[in-house]
């Protein structure tokens, strides 16, 4: 141990009660400002990650569409070879458009997709979510019709007043001239299953019928308007991507996952920075009260100071133990807040005691995930911060005249 970071030690504990008023002030304020920044950190990590799985997990990795808006017809060949490059799980085809829907008190309008249930199933998690009734389309006999069943959102079937069992009709456009004096398309289904994603946008929006039924509703024929796919690793979306743009020839719009919601993703990761850079202020106002301290102790250790140099301490000496008195209580208060971050995280993820309108934040509770490297950045900006703190008061220890000591 060196002897300034002594004389530091012996300053950092030296009070009433172990340590003055104004050091435990300091490590207090300190302390909460590391602690609300890797907590709002924290927040948005959770949040991102939260939105991330449950939105992915209804859409996909890397989604397949055709070029110039028309439909893929080859759709078995490209998933054939598209599931032989590494690093792709499977891949799903799908009809993906709007329509009308109605039951006999309520209608609306919603997105309904046409899937395969077994290859659906390896690409997205619609099978784990079902709430009620089970994950197919099995018809059923209903006074001498056949009628095929659909998946509903629980916020849509709750809109429209529905349950397990009980019909529904979907009505379609697509495909006609409306030059012409056409009728919309009528098909009728029953309430087979009901997901909850857990996302607003999608439970109240979403209905899922079979590929087939889909394809004959919206007159595509033996073809689908996209493909998506499952990875192994979702951050290599934008590396696989080309690599299937290339085995398809070009001839597809490939785009992975973080470019198709580019814009909700976007706003995260520049929201988390700007709270990051807001919150930093609170442990700005806890350096001032390191400036405070340390000049206090300054005025305190005066006589002390003259005898060091009398001894012949140096000033650079002296302007270290100050510096490394402040260090202390910024490494205190950095260690601390960390504690108390990590506590408030596994409070929250335990007891969900903040809770969000699922409507509007997609989401229903505030969910919590720390990572070390943020809490080692907020750390390190607090430390420095600390360091500057300590600058002025050192520098006028440093500069104090052993004459004038002598003569107070």
């Amino acid at each position: 141990m060196s002897f300034e970071s002594f004389i530091a030690r012996r300053y950092f504990k030296s009070g009433r009660y172990f340590t003055s008023v104004s050091t435990w002030i300091t490590l207090v304020g300190v302390t909460l400002g590391v602690a609300v920044v890797c907590f709002v950190m924290s927040m948005h990590n959770g949040f991102e990650k939260e939105i991330r799985t449950r939105l992915l997990g209804t859409t996909s990795h890397i989604t397949i569409f055709p070029m110039r808006g028309y439909l893929i017809e080859n759709y078995n060949r490209l998933i054939d070879s598209i599931e032989k490059i590494e690093g792709v799980v499977a891949a799903s085809p799908f009809i993906y458009y709007k329509a009308a829907i109605s039951s006999v008190s309520e209608g609306d309008g919603i997105i309904l997709r046409g899937i395969d249930l077994d290859m659906e199933k390896k690409t997205a998690n619609i099978a784990k979510d079902i709430v009620a009734g089970d994950y197919d389309f099995d018809p059923v006999v209903d006074d001498g019709d056949t009628i095929p069943g659909i998946l509903l959102g629980s916020d849509l079937a709750e809109r429209l007043g529905v349950f397990l069992g009980e019909s529904v009709v979907l009505y379609s456009l697509k495909g006609e001239d409306l030059h012409k004096n056409t009728r919309p398309r009528v098909a009728k289904f029953y309430v087979s299953g009901i997901f909850e994603t857990g996302m607003y946008e999608f439970d109240a929006q979403l209905a899922y019928i079979s590929l087939a039924d889909a394809q004959q509703l919206f007159k595509t024929g033996d073809a689908v308007t996209a493909i998506h796919l499952k990875l192994t690793d979702i951050y290599r979306a934008s590396e696989i991507a080309p690599v299937i743009d290339e085995v398809l020839g070009r001839e597809y719009d490939i785009v992975p996952w973080n470019i198709l919601h580019k814009n909700l993703f976007s706003w995260i990761a520049i929201e988390k920075k700007i709270l990051f850079l807001g919150f930093i202020l609170i442990v700005l106002v806890a350096a001032f009260s390191i400036i405070s301290t340390l000049v206090m102790l300054v005025m305190e250790k005066r006589a002390e100071i003259g005898i060091l140099k009398t001894m012949g301490s140096t000033p650079g000496q002296i302007l270290k133990i100050f510096i490394y008195k402040g260090l202390l209580m910024g490494l205190g208060g950095i260690v601390c807040g960390w504690l108390l971050a990590f506590l408030a995280a596994y409070i929250q993820n335990h007891y969900q005691l903040i809770s969000l309108p699922a409507d509007i934040y997609f989401i229903s509770y505030l969910p919590i995930e720390t990572h070390l490297l943020d809490f080692i950045l907020a750390g390190l900006v607090t430390v420095f911060i600390c360091f500057l703190a300590t600058l002025y008061p050192a520098s006028q220890a440093s500069r104090l005249s052993v004459i004038d000591v002598l003569r107070q």
